[in-house]
């Protein structure tokens, strides 16, 4: 069948354009569809609550034995790993202690993680790095790299895999800290409302923990068992430093500072947290900023790569089609 429409690098211009409308239409058609069968959010919600209240009634209780199972069965790993370390001499207090640390500002509170922590360290170098050295030098897997590169090959991985558990408990303390970081401005302005409206303090962190739970969990957590702490510790000041110990933030060690001041010097709360809850939004204003600030740098590759091409097609492919056919003819 020959083409008697315009062509571009021998390809009939109406058959592409008639493939794309179709494959338009299709998305369009789907979108609809989609738009059209939205579900109720809720109602599987209501289900499954209907179904659990009805299990409750019956007397079902096998999650909890389930619950208890796994709570037996890591009790008894964690026994091993612990002998293990203990009979090797490499498990130290302070060791210990820096891991639980790093662990509690990751929101991992169970001290047994702090052991699993530090048995990934010992295990994970002679697997992983044990493993690529047999890989390496055992069935000469790299035969034409030089000594040097199959070396570092081998170091990296064992160096890689001793970091790896400390690697990801950063993680999580970064993406926690800037989750609690969202919230903080919020909560200090919901602080200031509750202490004037003469709540005390640790009324005021259960109020402002009940509030900002759902919207920001970590930080209703972390208020919460301030709130907590500050209901039976006697040195009320230990409670407000455990929050910055927790909490890898110096907006946080700011908030603390300035409690700790408050109840120390009796200067007024609402006033000095009114303060502090303007700075923290400048600060995530100015954050903003930055990110808006970087957008043009950020979006030139793919302005480049996708917009610019299709743009030239849309410009010049009706020339370039036209051209092509008065030459041909």
């Amino acid at each position: 069948m020959e083409s008697t429409g315009p062509t571009l690098l021998g390809i009939d211009v109406l058959w592409v354009a008639t493939i794309l409308a179709f494959f338009a239409t299709l998305c369009l058609v789907f979108a609809i569809y989609t738009a059209l069968s939205v579900r109720d959010p809720m109602a599987k919600r209501v289900k499954a609550l209907n179904e659990r209240r009805e299990q409750l009634k019956a007397g079902i209780t096998a999650s909890t034995s389930r619950r208890r199972t796994k709570l037996n069965t890591t009790s008894q790993a964690t026994d091993r790993m612990r002998t293990l370390l203990g009979s090797l001499k490499v498990l130290q207090d302070s060791q210990l202690k820096a891991a639980q640390h790093k662990l509690i500002q990751a929101g991992i509170r169970s001290k047994d993680a702090a052991i699993a922590v530090i048995f990934g360290r010992l295990v994970l170098p002679i697997i992983l790095g044990g493993g690529m050295a047999f890989y390496i030098y055992g069935m000469d897997a790299f035969p034409d790299w030089s000594p040097l590169k199959q070396f570092g090959l081998a170091a990296g991985t064992l160096i890689f895999s001793y970091k790896l558990p400390d690697i990801i408990v950063q993680n999580k303390i970064s993406k926690r800290s800037k989750e609690i970081q969202k919230g903080l401005p919020d909560a200090l302005d919901l602080l200031v409302i509750c202490a004037e409206a003469g709540l005390t303090v640790d009324a005021a962190f259960t109020r402002v923990a009940r509030e900002l739970g759902k919207a920001y969990p970590e930080l209703g957590d972390e208020f919460g068992l301030t709130a907590i702490e500050l209901g039976f510790l006697t040195d009320r000041r230990s409670a407000f430093e455990n929050l910055a110990q927790r909490v890898a933030l110096d907006a946080v060690r700011g908030v603390v500072t300035t409690m700790i001041q408050t109840e120390k010097y009796g200067t007024p709360l609402a006033s000095a947290l009114r303060v502090l809850s303007a700075e923290f939004r400048n600060e995530r204003m100015m954050r903003a900023e930055e990110k808006a600030a970087r957008l043009p740098a950020i979006m030139t590759v793919p302005l480049i790569l996708f917009i610019l091409p299709v743009l030239f097609i849309v410009i010049l492919g009706p020339a370039a089609c036209s051209i092509s056919d008065s030459i041909i003819s």
